[in-house]
């Protein structure tokens, strides 16, 4: 793609796609995010303006830079208004159908046939998103890491029909503009992260139903004894564990191993809206100004 990304939209506001959005302005890009209403949009841009304050606050980001990407973002209640963007990011819920869908309206709305169609799945198959499109050489998945502007890696996953020069232009667009660090992956559930990630978490999740140790000894052992710098119950928490269960979930009907299926407990905590730390409570209490 000649000149680079430069102009990007952001499908979904949640905690992913307005972490997205975010290192995307701060980077100068042009951005665009959609949400599912003008509501949604407005909730979305407050999630944006309230993380880079604690940017600021935390020393991490001049005021002045805040403002400017703050300045540089546009929220939308309506699809259409990224017809011109070069890339656009797929971030809404973890549900097959609903991801379809985007991509079959995106697939009609982005006008340049050049332009590349990303899902940030954490382990849906993206070759199923791809052929809800008629540009599967033009969608790849662009895996990101919570918190966005924190974590440096991107995971970019390929499927048969993905181009090279789909490749080639999203890696640029992590590695030069974004400044992230880029691991390439097959397009299999979990890809490599959450392949191997997940079953620990799961592990500790059973650990703890059994009553074999808390939540609070089994974060501690594994941050004391292993120098993790979070323990996987935490970090559960801080994943979401409705996302930890849905990326078990595909793991399990992809592979049929039973470390991958998740426990009853966390099934029952997503039952009853015990998310971690986007509802307060988890396997821990939180406050809500984190």
């Amino acid at each position: 793609m000649s000149g680079g990304i430069r102009r990007v939209g952001v499908v979904g506001g949640g905690q992913m796609g307005a972490g997205i959005a975010e290192v995307c302005a701060r980077a100068g890009l042009d951005t665009v995010v959609c949400e599912a209403d003008a509501t949604a949009a407005r909730a979305a841009r407050e999630r944006v303006a309230a993380s880079l304050d604690r940017a600021v606050r935390r020393g991490k980001l001049e005021a002045a830079a805040a403002r400017e990407a703050l300045e540089r973002l546009v929220f939308t209640g309506e699809l259409a208004d990224l017809a011109d963007r070069q890339l656009v990011v797929e971030a809404v819920i973890e549900n097959a159908d609903a991801k379809l869908e985007v991509f079959a309206a995106l697939d009609k709305i982005v006008e340049d046939p050049a332009a590349v169609l990303a899902t940030n799945t954490s382990s849906l198959p993206v070759m199923r998103l791809g052929m809800a499109t008629s540009r599967a050489d033009r969608v790849v998945g662009l895996h990101f890491f919570n918190p966005v502007p924190v974590l440096p890696l991107v995971e970019v996953v390929t499927t048969l029909h993905t181009a090279a020069e789909t490749v080639t232009a999203v890696e640029d667009f992590a590695t030069g503009a974004l400044g992230k660090t880029v691991v390439r992956s097959r397009d299999r559930a979990g890809f490599v992260v959450n392949a191997l990630l997940v079953p620990y978490l799961l592990a500790a999740v059973r650990m703890a139903e059994s009553g074999f140790a808390t939540a609070a000894d089994i974060d501690a052992g594994m941050e004391l004894g292993c120098a993790h710098p979070m323990g996987p119950l935490k970090l559960a928490d801080l994943i979401g564990l409705d996302t930890v269960a849905s990326i078990a979930e595909s793991l399990y009907d992809e592979f049929r191993e039973p470390l991958y299926a998740p426990p009853p407990l966390l099934q029952r905590m997503v039952e009853a809206g015990l998310l971690g730390r986007k509802t307060g409570r988890g396997f821990h209490m939180y406050s809500h100004d984190i």
